[in-house]
């Protein structure tokens, strides 16, 4: 399941959650040029292993799983699709065989933060 940053986070930007990934999928960190210009944070959905680590340590509630995400902030699915760019064939390859028998599977169907092209 991806996690997608939503509303609360922007203008806050606090990187606690940063610290917490153990992948480091959340990006821009405080040291990269874009922290200063993006808006809020946003979790690369290739990158994250989906551990969770996240969520408890935001400290305005802004990290959700995707099923979870409230509809009222759903166009943050798309906000992240667009800022971590079309890579889910990418994703879903590199993880075959570990998760699944086929990058087909369902494991990899969430193709919410996909672009049609691309599923």
């Amino acid at each position: 399941m991806t996690y997608v940053i939503a509303e609360p986070c922007i203008g806050t930007k606090d990187t606690a959650c940063v610290d917490a990934c153990p992948v480091d999928c959340i990006h821009p960190k405080k040291d990269e040029p874009a922290h200063a210009t993006e808006e809020l944070l946003y979790i690369d959905p290739v990158e994250c292993i989906d551990c969770g680590a996240c969520v408890p340590v935001c400290p305005v509630s802004a990290i959700f799983a995707l099923d979870d995400l409230p509809e009222k902030w759903k166009e943050f699915t798309e906000r992240t699709r667009s800022t971590t760019g079309d890579s889910c064939r990418l994703a879903a390859a590199s993880f075959w065989p570990f998760r699944s028998r086929s990058w087909r599977d369902p494991i990899f169907s969430d193709t919410r933060l996909c672009t049609s092209a691309s599923v």
